[in-house]
């Protein structure tokens, strides 16, 4: 990328961050769908700077164990500490740990960067969370007299529950959602807490991302074969049920559902719908209805006609520039050509790059 390197140089100018690094990722095969989600997460710049103060705080030698947290955090300290502001990386030893430890990415096949993403996402926390237990069990053996002084205030009885640990990508990613179910004999709502690192939203024709949260949120009316038992009717009862946003993610990720399975057809198909998605996005079906203000800085885009088969690029938002990222090229784009990636207003369009993955960061998280 030498030549399309010393361009993006060139194109920034004075205009280049300080300390920035903008590298291509090296395809090999068909990692596009990897690539594509590795660009969106470095830009994620609260989730980098974690990643790098974990990479250094940690040492990880030659010889350690490889994981996907050690290889991620190796790879984005490779790419900051390039002398170079451009150029291309291969992420081999990220790859190579990926497809060992699972085998649904082994394969030369098409595969989903979104399942790719929840698979990464849901990786880290299970590593975390090791290393924490581990370091606890550590800490109990070496140093009995201090367990008493760090234990918890409340000591609680063996087998209760206890809280499960909040790692640095739950506090970027995690939000939390409520599922309320109201019973229309006796009108008890019954609130039951999820949490999600993503929303996956049903998109339509012609519509954008706050028709689509609206969608997400509206009432449901539960009849018919649905019935919901109501404990406190003691039987099946017609309901309403409803999906709010209790606690909004500092990092909110929306997944567009563009791969339907149509069941005349036996197969999946790719809906190249034109969902518009705002640079900066108020949700406002939170549960304490005060809006909770967005700003896109990533989208992860599939190009290509079916769900078998095409490619994946990458559109970031950096110091306020916006970077195209396609496997080893990088290049520069204006805003305005973030719309060209809403989808197709009639069905059969030669343009068949559509936003797929959106990464909104909170305007609060950046205030505070």
């Amino acid at each position: 990328m030498g030549a399309a390197g010393s361009k993006l140089e060139k194109a920034l100018g004075d205009q280049f961050p300080e300390g920035e690094r903008y590298f291509g990722l090296e395809n090999f095969g068909n990692t596009c769908y990897c690539n594509s989600v590795l660009q969106a997460l470095y830009f994620c710049v609260p989730f980098r700077e974690q990643l790098l103060e974990y990479y250094s705080s940690h040492k990880i030698g030659a010889d350690a164990e490889d994981n996907l947290l050690t290889c991620l955090a190796d790879l984005f300290t490779q790419i900051n500490l390039q002398k170079k502001k451009t150029g291309v990386i291969a992420p081999k030893r990220f790859v190579q740990r990926l497809k060992k430890q699972n085998e649904l990415f082994r394969s030369y096949m098409h595969q989903d960067a979104h399942e790719f993403l929840n698979f990464l996402l849901n990786e880290l926390v299970d590593i975390l969370e090791k290393e924490d237990q581990a370091a606890k069990k550590e800490g109990e053996t070496s140093s009995p007299s201090e367990k008493t002084v760090n234990g918890p205030k409340n000591p609680q009885a063996n087998g209760v529950q206890k809280e499960p640990l909040v790692t640095w990508v739950h506090k970027n990613f995690q939000g939390i959602l409520t599922n309320e179910t109201r019973c229309l004999r006796c009108e008890t709502v019954t609130a039951r807490d999820e949490a999600f690192f993503d929303l996956s939203l049903d998109i339509e024709q012609n519509s954008s991302i706050t028709s689509c949260l609206k969608n997400f949120s509206s009432t449901e009316t539960l009849n018919a074969e649905d019935k919901f038992f109501c404990d406190k009717c003691c039987s099946l009862q017609e309901a309403q049920k409803r999906m709010k946003i209790k606690k909004p993610p500092h990092i909110l990720v929306i997944h567009l559902k563009r791969f339907k399975y149509i069941e005349q057809l036996g197969r999946y198909k790719k809906l190249s719908y034109r969902v518009v998605f705002p640079l900066e996005l108020k949700l406002s079906n939170t549960v304490e209805d005060a809006d909770s203000e967005y700003s896109l800085f990533a989208v992860v885009v599939h190009v290509g006609s079916g769900p078998n088969h095409g490619h994946y690029v990458s559109l970031v938002k950096s110091h306020n520039h916006w970077l195209f990222f396609d496997d080893e090229n990088v290049e520069m784009i204006d805003e305005s050509a973030v719309q060209t990636f809403f989808g197709s207003a009639q069905e059969y369009s030669s343009n068949t790059d559509h936003g797929y993955i959106l990464f909104y960061e909170s305007l609060c998280a950046n205030k505070s």
